[in-house]
């Protein structure tokens, strides 16, 4: 600077303009840098009765019968397929599980009626392109080759788009549908779906990426090399095979998978492509994460091939006074019948309890509940919450972690589960559809590809493609 200062300078000297511009543009570098190397979050929606929220079919701008009308369901899947979730996921029970308590319950709750999820995905798949079609099947009231056929068959309509959330039946409504008198018990349900899971990869291991030559010369319509027998004989299943539908577009339908139990987290680690945790504490959720992820190495995974997506609902508004009222608005539709059924299952009947009294302990042998019991009692006695307020809670996500304000208070949140190893991305679980879907994607999708958190454009074409998890390999590989 030829024997100048940088104060002598001055701001107009031409050399300090350069060596300005050049801090400006390397800041500027950096920071796009900074932007590509955050972790990008994955995205799915769950639309079960259009919204989780209890009062949901009570709001003024919700069609009532909403989860029985297509078109419902069809404009909540375009919307989320054109902010590039990367799925859809559908809840499902097989039966109305309900005993009616309270009495009068029932008939106040929306919990009744609605599609059958495979039916509904194969109606959804030629009217998207991208979007990944996940549903809800009873490993305790299917047969595996039912499952590899349903699911391998909506995996081809879709091109490759298809994922199957694998859970256990625990209710005896269910059981009562299916020529039993009570469920299953607990260890039993969860032995059985260990076995299922792996007689359903098995059989969509039948047939070799190029096992079809179609050569109309030779009359050779199949490799008979590339065709594979299962012939399982196990405990529960005795399955021949082979399956017949071709492989999978995307060598597997995605296997999604939510238990917390010690035989749910091992079939997680073994098999699933993804996992639907339902968490409220971060702490909780980053030993959870932790948990699943550590056992993937008795299996020969990585950690990085399986994605835990936390159930998440956002109330958003412009301003955190927004979010509030309506926050409270969709409180007061919770009919007080409806919110003691909620709790009936995990703790019995408290319809004689007072509303603002304390939450009792869970009550004994009900196996099928007992996380979720647990769950519900020891958040009422961190929070200090009455009956009344943890029926309002619960009945607003389940047990959902939930988040009200801006988009800008939820999007630091889920940052925060992100970056503290609590969560790869999160289940959108919104309160009423298709207006909770509507405010996040208006909302919270902006804020994270501000951030650098989300996707702009699919990567690919398959589910497992912009899940950015690898494809296994065939068993007979």
């Amino acid at each position: 600077m030829n024997g100048q200062s940088c104060d002598e300078a001055g701001a107009d000297s031409p050399t300090l303009r350069v060596f300005t511009d050049r801090v400006t543009s390397a800041l500027h570098q950096n920071q796009f840098i900074g932007a590509a190397m955050k972790k990008k979050m994955k995205l799915g929606l769950s639309m079960r009765y259009l919204g989780y929220h209890l009062g949901s079919w009570r709001h003024p701008e919700v069609l009532p019968d909403g989860s029985s009308v297509f078109e419902c369901f069809l404009d909540v899947v375009k919307t989320a397929e054109n902010a590039k979730f990367d799925m859809v996921f559908l809840a499902d029970g097989i039966g109305i599980r309900s005993n009616d308590e309270p009495r009068g319950s029932l008939a106040r709750s929306r919990q009744n009626v609605e599609l059958e999820p495979l039916t509904l995905l194969s109606a959804l798949a030629p009217l998207t392109k991208n979007i990944g079609l996940v549903a809800t099947a009873s490993t305790t009231y299917n047969e595996p080759y039912h499952i590899a056929r349903k699911y391998g068959s909506i995996d081809q309509i879709s091109g490759g788009r298809a994922g199957w959330n694998i859970v256990t039946s625990w209710s005896d409504q269910e059981a009562w549908n299916f020529n039993r008198s009570e469920h299953l018990n607990y260890e039993t349900r969860y032995e059985r779906a260990e076995e299922f899971v792996d007689v359903v990869t098995g059989l969509w291991d039948s047939w070799d990426a190029d096992s079809f030559v179609h050569d109309k010369n030779s009359g050779i319509f199949y490799d008979e090399e590339k065709m594979h027998v299962l012939g399982h004989v196990g405990k529960h299943f005795s399955v021949r095979g082979p399956l017949s539908v071709r492989r999978s577009p995307q060598g597997r339908p995605i296997l999604v998978q939510a238990g917390t139990s010690e035989i749910g987290q091992r079939i997680a680690a073994q098999h699933s492509d993804v996992v639907f945790a339902a968490k409220q504490d971060l702490e909780d959720a980053q030993k959870y994460y932790s948990s699943v992820k550590s056992r993937m190495r008795d299996f020969g995974r990585h950690a990085d091939d399986l994605l835990i997506m936390v159930g998440l609902t956002a109330i958003v508004g412009r301003t955190r006074q927004e979010a509030q009222d309506k926050l409270h608005q969709l409180e007061s539709l919770i009919d007080p019948l409806v919110g003691l059924s909620l709790l009936y299952r995990s703790f019995g009947d408290l319809s004689h309890l007072p509303l603002d009294g304390p939450v009792p302990l869970p009550r004994e042998g009900h196996a099928g509940l007992q996380s979720s019991a647990r769950l519900y009692y020891d958040l009422a006695q961190k929070n200090g919450w009455s009956i009344r307020q943890l029926y309002k809670k619960i009945g607003m996500a389940q047990e959902h972690k939930t988040v009200v304000g801006t988009a800008e208070d939820v999007v630091d949140e889920m940052e925060a589960w992100v970056e503290a190893g609590a969560a790869d991305g999160f289940n959108v679980t919104p309160t009423h559809l298709p207006h909770g879907i509507n405010d996040f994607v208006e909302f919270v999708v902006p804020e994270l590809r501000r951030r650098g958190r989300f996707r702009t454009e699919y990567e690919g074409r398959t589910l497992r493609e912009n899940l950015g998890v690898p494809t296994p390999a065939s068993r007979y590989a």
